[in-house]
Parts: structure tokens; C-alpha cells; sequence
């Protein structure tokens, strides 16, 4: 489980609370300022959203707080061990590797080079379904950052409220009082709506954008592999190709140890 979300928040909250004192805080806990933030962000994204996209966060909240569960290392080797059996028996026998494939669009990369489709059809298919797959992450995406724009988009409304109560109240003459929790207010709308966008959603975003990254990396090393299977690379070459689209610390984890037979760091696992 990655925890980084949730640590940052933490440590966010305590920075702040910090920050404003302790005996203090009870000062910032407005509900009506609540209310107009929450509940008026909440509305904006019913109204720019269908029911489909919204009822999935919950799982865009799962798949935050998710380790990597793309394993580059482990298929750029699977490849390799593919690419050194196809060059001996040919490709017609990786139909019975794809049958034991879990993952859909490996599967259905491998299956296409069995099936001899051409190599130009076959990036054009694998990279088209990448392309829709970057296009709906950036709208489930775009949810997050719609937030980061209207929390403090609300929190100026619950200024404006804030303001004109309390200038009504001094026309009316209803006292100090008044004033004081109209500004209270003001200002409170304003900082809950600041809090909201910048500790909240602005890292859900990119949290969602980072597992998009990665899932994309990993889809592009499978169209490759596929691809380079296909024109019959040496395996050796073929490692060394894929290994390149990802960092050196992550070459250096996954990296096959020679004399064990297993893999580097701690990728096996």
C-alpha cells in the first residue's frame, strides 16, 4: 500500500494546526463555510459530470493508495523468454504461453503475432488502445483538477456571503457581534476552500496522473516486445531495447542477477 497520500495529509493537517495554535483551532471550525464549500463543489461536479465517472471514485481512491502493480522487469524478461523460444520453434508456439497470460492487453499482443497480422497493423491496434485508455484516465483525471479550481472558486462564495451579511448587519445596526461572525465567514470559506485545493485534490490528481504514467510505460515496453518478437530481435538485444524506457534506478531493480537466475533488488518479490 502506498501511504505517501495519506502521510502528506497528515503531516499537512499537523503543520496547519500547528501553525494556527493548538487552543486556537476551534476558532476555524465553521459549518456554514463548510456547507457552502463542500456542498457547492459537490453540486458543480453532479452538474459537469454523468453519474458513471462520479460513482468511480472510490476506486480512483483505491488505485491512489496502491502500490505499482506493473511489473516491467518481469515482463521485459518474459519477453526475452518468448523472443528466445520463438526463434527456435517459431511463433505459431507462443499460443500456449498467451493462453496462461492473466493481463487482457499482453494477452492480446502476443496473440496477435501468433496470428502473423501485420507489424504496422499491429502497433496501430495496441497503440490505439493506449491512446483511449491516456484519453479516459484524463477525464477521470480531470475530476481531480476541476476540484482544485473549484474549492477555492466556493470559498470566494462563501467570502461574498460572508461580506454582504455583515455589511447588511451594519445597515441594520444589529451590532458587533454580527459583524464578527459574518467576517468569521468571509474568511473561513476562503481558507477551507485554499486547504482543499492545494492539500487535498491538487495530489489526487497528480497521484492519478503518476499510476497513468506507469501504466502507459508498461503497455509501451509490451508494444515493443510484441514487436521485436515479431521481427525475430535477438533476446539479449531485445532486453537491452526495453530496459531503456524506464530510469536507471529502475534498470538497476530489476536487472537479472546471472548467477541466481532471479531478478535484482527486490522485484521478485
Amino acid at each position: 500500500m502506498d501511504v505517501s497520500l495519506i502521510v502528506g495529509w497528515i503531516l499537512g493537517i499537523i503543520l496547519i494546526v500547528v501553525g494556527i495554535g493548538v487552543e486556537k483551532v476551534v476558532n476555524f471550525i465553521d459549518v456554514p463555510s463548510v456547507i457552502i464549500v463542500i456542498g457547492g463543489m459537490a453540486a458543480a461536479l453532479i452538474a459537469s459530470y454523468p453519474f458513471r465517472m462520479l460513482v468511480q471514485i472510490p476506486k480512483h481512491v483505491a488505485i491512489m493508495l496502491g502500490t505499482q502493480k506493473y511489473n516491467a522487469g518481469e515482463v521485459i524478461y518474459k519477453f526475452a523468454d518468448m523472443a528466445q523460444t520463438a526463434r527456435k520453434r517459431g511463433l505459431l508456439v507462443l499460443e500456449e504461453e498467451a493462453a496462461m497470460i492473466q493481463d487482457p492487453f499482453l494477452k492480446q499482443s502476443v496473440m496477435l503475432i501468433v496470428d502473423a497480422v501485420d507489424a504496422e497493423r499491429i502497433r496501430e491496434i495496441l497503440e490505439g488502445e493506449v491512446n483511449a485508455l491516456i484519453d479516459r484516465h484524463e477525464q477521470q483525471i480531470s475530476i481531480y483538477e476541476k476540484c482544485t479550481s473549484l474549492a477555492p472558486a466556493f470559498g470566494l462564495v462563501g467570502t461574498l456571503v460572508g461580506l454582504i451579511n455583515m455589511l447588511k448587519g451594519v445597515n441594520m445596526d444589529q451590532g458587533a457581534g454580527s459583524i464578527g461572525a459574518d467576517m468569521s465567514l468571509a474568511l473561513i470559506a476562503t481558507f477551507y476552500g485554499c486547504i482543499l485545493a492545494h492539500l487535498v485534490f491538487a495530489p489526487m490528481a497528480k497521484k492519478l496522473r503518476i499510476r497513468n504514467e506507469e501504466e502507459v510505460i508498461y503497455k509501451q515496453i509490451i508494444i515493443e516486445g510484441v514487436l521485436s518478437i515479431q521481427a525475430g530481435d535477438n533476446p539479449k538485444f531485445l532486453v537491452e531495447k526495453l530496459f531503456s524506457y524506464l530510469s536507471q534506478s529502475q534498470q538497476k531493480k530489476f536487472m537479472r542477477d546471472e548467477s541466481t537466475g532471479g531478478y535484482g533488488g527486490d522485484a521478485a518479490s
